[in-house]
């Protein structure tokens, strides 16, 4: 099973930019495509982007335009910059690999590793 660690959270004012970083390790990560997901307080985890093996990327429509999702293979990370914070953003951010390689998904449970959360806070 990876092992993902998550950075770059923290308190930003709305209309401010975040950049999060997930270093992966204990899978062949240029093989395998990632997820970035967010859990508000009371509310269930969500789907918030993926970005492929090829660098592809998709996303929820709530952050299209905004956030931005790479990687850099030779560093084993992914990033998510995000741009145009709004105060709906309030979460904790979570990284995660997928069960198997050359494989992308938006559910939850199709993600078997997962970082420990990293908080971003927006105020309004």
């Amino acid at each position: 099973q990876a092992q993902l660690v998550e950075s770059g959270g923290g308190l930003v004012q709305a209309g401010g930019s975040l950049r999060l970083s997930c270093a992966a390790s204990g899978l062949t990560f240029s093989n395998y495509g990632m997820g970035w997901f967010r859990q508000a307080p009371g509310k269930e985890r969500e789907f918030v982007g993926y970005i492929t093996w090829s660098s592809s990327s998709n996303y929820t429509d709530s952050v299209k335009g905004r956030f931005t999702i790479s990687r850099d293979n030779a560093k084993n990370t992914v990033y998510l910059q995000m741009n145009s914070l709004k105060f709906d953003d309030t979460a904790v951010y979570y990284c995660a690999a997928p069960l198997k390689p050359y494989y992308v998904s938006k559910r939850v449970v199709d993600f078997r590793s997962w970082g420990q959360g990293t908080q971003v806070t927006v105020s309004s």
